[in-house]
């Protein structure tokens, strides 16, 4: 029988916060995935490993992700990745591949899903916390009540329209924007805080659009509300 692909979701970067079921489900994978061709410098490599130590012994492959929106490479990149997998699958592997926070929200797993859900092998998501919910709790604060809408937003892409939504508005992964992206906020006269490598090394916290640093990692995200 062929095996099962498995995207695990990590969570956002506090070992303690990735959930046990995946830590289960990567015990129980033959081989593990990880996208960065480099997997021990991999941010998912090592949330997964500070929870499961076993990790090391375990075979575990990097493979490379280039960051671009070219979609013909991107699409090329998927399918050689998702090829790889599907033999280790006809060999009745297990595989699991992992992602930061939850395998479901903006995560490159999801275009290997696809691809290999299509081809006809089973395929299952692990969820895990995602980024801005663990932002959330350190910063001790709900992201809606009542009837307040939550918008997820990827800043990397055109954010104006976004911004004049009502409610909360998460700005995900604003690293490389940060400069237009302050700007935007000012113009929308929003009140902003801003979490860098939540519950990883180096965890950052801004209150206030002056405060957020222009250098700011790829790992940062902002929880926006309009001003009372």
């Amino acid at each position: 029988m062929a095996g099962v692909l498995y995207g695990i979701g990590v969570g956002p970067g506090d070992p303690e916060l990735m959930t046990l079921k995946a830590v289960k489900t990567v015990r129980g994978c033959d081989v593990i995935v990880v996208p960065r061709e480099d997997y021990r410098e991999s941010a998912a490599y090592q949330i997964a490993l500070g929870a499961i130590r076993e990790l090391e012994q375990m075979t575990v492959v990097g493979v490379s992700m280039p960051m671009t929106k070219d979609r013909s490479v991107l699409d090329e990149n998927y399918r050689s990745i998702a090829d790889r997998i599907e033999r280790w699958l006809d060999e009745g592997k297990q595989v699991g591949v992992l992602t930061l926070g939850d395998a479901t929200i903006y995560s490159t797993y999801l275009y290997l899903h696809r691809l290999v859900t299509e081809d006809g092998y089973e395929t299952r998501i692990i969820n895990g916390i995602p980024s801005f919910c663990a932002a959330a709790a350190r910063l001790n604060m709900g992201l809606a009540e009542r009837s307040e809408e939550l918008h997820v937003i990827p800043a990397s892409y055109q954010v104006e329209e976004a911004l004049k939504l009502p409610g909360t508005k998460i700005l995900m992964k604003t690293g490389r924007q940060i400069g237009r992206v302050k700007e935007l906020l000012r113009a929308a006269d929003a009140q902003v805080i801003t979490v860098e490598n939540c519950g990883m090394d180096g965890e950052k916290v801004w209150y206030g659009i002056d405060e957020i640093q222009e250098q700011a990692g790829y790992y940062t995200l902002m929880i926006v509300r309009n001003e009372a």
